[in-house]
């Protein structure tokens, strides 16, 4: 039996602000640093011994990944770093106050942009300051694979082929495979692996810093999936991911 394990990043700065985040490259709070600290924890007592990790450009990704292989003693891990596991681009919303977004636009509209399956945000201009073709980690990537705006079938689209390519051949040669990113990227997976409507993947709410285990069959589908948290704190966790961007 394969066991991947995906694992959202841990609370950063901008989730405790309430603001549109997506590429923009914001740190780790206290409380997120915490998280990932008591995934890795989550993970060792529960035996999980992954043999490879891959995690997004993003330090929030990044610095959660390392700090639940700190908690495991498992700092050593070979790590693969992709673009393609960045957040969902939210386009010139990046940075603005979700609730401040809801009062100027009407919480519908804001609803789209956030959680509608094929609907993008306003786009970023070329040359703005927070354009991917501003910043220096993804040179040598070709402007026309990267967002200046994505729905969420974007960013499941341009997840897909790493994941495929990637992530699955892992298993070629390891039996556990850890993958750190986002809320967003990390739904492509989740809609693949359970094979999801595009209805029932916008409703499905990924908290910060929970382990997520899918236990999986040898030709790689879906044997059992569960969060490694309990129900009652799962579901608070959920909603409160859910009622981001809803009028105070």
């Amino acid at each position: 039996m394969k066991k991947l394990i995906l694992v959202r990043h841990g609370q950063s700065e901008w989730n405790l602000k309430n603001l549109f985040t997506g590429w923009t490259d914001v740190d780790l709070t206290a409380q997120g640093v915490e998280e990932a600290l008591n995934a890795g924890k989550t993970m060792k007592q529960e035996g999980l011994a992954p043999q490879v990790c891959f995690t997004s450009y993003l330090k929030r990704a990044i610095k959660t990944l390392n700090n639940i292989l700190d908690a495991m003693d498992m700092d050593y891990l070979p790590v693969e770093k992709s673009w393609r596991l960045n957040e969902k681009s939210y386009g010139d919303l990046q940075g603005k106050n979700k609730t401040e977004a809801v009062e100027k636009f009407g919480e519908e509209q804001v609803l789209l942009w956030r959680r509608s399956f094929d609907v993008q945000s306003p786009a970023l201009e070329a040359e703005d300051e927070r354009s991917p073709y501003m910043d220096k980690r993804y040179e040598g990537i070709d402007r026309n694979e990267l967002p200046l705006t994505e729905s969420l079938q974007d960013c499941i689209n341009r997840l897909m082929p790493f994941y495929t390519n990637n992530i699955l051949k892992a298993f070629e040669t390891n039996d556990t495979v850890l993958v750190v990113a986002h809320g967003n990227s990390l739904r492509g997976i989740v809609k693949t692996l359970k094979q999801m409507t595009n209805e029932e993947i916008i409703k499905f709410n990924i908290p910060t810093g929970i382990p997520y285990l899918f236990e999986l069959n040898d030709d790689l589908t879906l044997k059992q999936d569960r969060f490694l948290a309990d129900e009652e704190t799962l579901k608070k966790l959920m909603e409160e991911v859910a009622n981001q961007g809803k009028k105070k």
